[in-house]
């Protein structure tokens, strides 16, 4: 079994906000597979991607974004799932709009879920797509950023990366995190 991690934060004020692109990218992979959200283990909504040892979880942790990684550590626990097999989708101010970066592993990177899962798997050694949402206006309090909603002249640009960024698991599912990061690390060309 692998699992796929969206974070964000639950509830309706959340929907929609920048800190919540891991939860739109969960839905998009659920979606593509057909799977439906269920509550599930470690106060999660989790959806089930075929069946086995092949099966792929797809996890939004109920929990605020960041102790985001007492969820996942409870998942990952509970199915006993190596990190390595565990895909995290996250949100990420220093990339811009749209752009993608995927790593084997790595730091945090100040981004407080992706500490919070570190700090509960107990390694970094799990697999991430950050999907960049900008910095916006240095003025502005990074919280407030990432916590409104995207501009008016930023929707249009927001469901093209949520559908990259769910093709990029689906690659990492079939073909590994090598083959992912080769295809979608550089910046989507205007043709596609």
């Amino acid at each position: 079994m692998r699992i796929v991690v969206g974070l964000g934060n639950p509830g309706r004020r959340y929907q929609g906000t920048r800190h919540n692109i891991g939860f739109a990218v969960a839905d998009e992979v659920a979606r593509r597979g057909q799977a439906v959200f269920e509550s599930g283990r470690g106060d999660t909504l989790t959806a089930r991607i075929g069946r086995g040892p092949a099966s792929v979880l797809v996890v939004k942790p109920l929990t605020m974004m960041n102790l985001s990684g007492d969820a996942v550590a409870a998942v990952a626990g509970f199915y006993k799932v190596d990190p390595a097999a565990i895909l995290v989708a996250a949100d990420d101010v220093n990339l811009p709009l749209g752009r993608l970066r995927l790593r084997a592993r790595g730091t945090a990177g100040g981004h407080n879920g992706l500490k919070s899962v570190i700090g509960c798997l107990g390694t970094e050694q799990f697999p991430r797509v950050r999907v960049g949402v900008g910095r916006g206006d240095p003025r502005r309090d990074l919280a407030d950023h990432v916590l409104a909603m995207f501009d008016d002249d930023e929707r249009g640009e927001v469901d093209r990366p949520i559908a990259r960024a769910a093709d990029a698991v689906e690659t990492f599912l079939a073909e590994g995190i090598e083959a992912a990061m080769n295809r979608y690390n550089r910046a989507e060309e205007s043709s596609s």
